[in-house]
């Protein structure tokens, strides 16, 4: 849901936070932010009401759990119609490896954000992309540091 809602000072500190840690309790989230725990409540149940937090997560580390090697891929299509992109889209979304999947402007077409545990794994998921069949190019970056990230 899009909201137009402004947000005080006090919902982008209690955002800060809860980007910083979902799981706070809310009286520690109340203490941050100069609030008692019901209105601190009643601003986080609105702001997820208002589609503004989306959800919570926990952040795993990738090489704790195979998933290492991350690459940055861009791929351009011959895109011939409607179709073509859809295709090209929902069969690379059910792709596992495939943690992010981005439609940009321009050129190339796509980035693909792909985490697996090698590089032997990467390139069996390299070829399978290069056989699909709206595919006219893949490039590869393998991230050799992650500086920042929002995770």
């Amino acid at each position: 849901m899009r909201n137009n809602r402004r947000l005080d000072a006090i919902d982008r500190d209690i955002l800060f936070h809860l980007q910083k840690d979902g799981r706070l309790s809310n009286v520690e989230l109340a203490r941050r932010v100069g609030l008692t725990p019901p209105p601190c409540l009643r601003r986080v149940k609105r702001l997820e009401e208002d589609g503004i937090i989306t959800g919570y997560r926990a952040v795993v580390d990738p090489a704790a759990v195979g998933r290492g090697f991350e690459v940055t891929v861009s791929v351009e299509i011959r895109v011939t119609d409607l179709e073509t992109l859809r295709a090209f889209e929902d069969t690379v979304a059910t792709f596992d490896e495939v943690v992010e999947l981005r439609r940009v402007f321009g050129t190339p077409d796509y980035f693909l954000r792909v985490m697996v545990a090698d590089q032997t794994e990467y390139e069996t998921h390299h070829m399978r992309l290069l056989g699909l069949p709206a595919v006219s190019r893949v490039v590869s970056h393998q991230t050799m540091k992650r500086i920042k990230s929002q995770d």
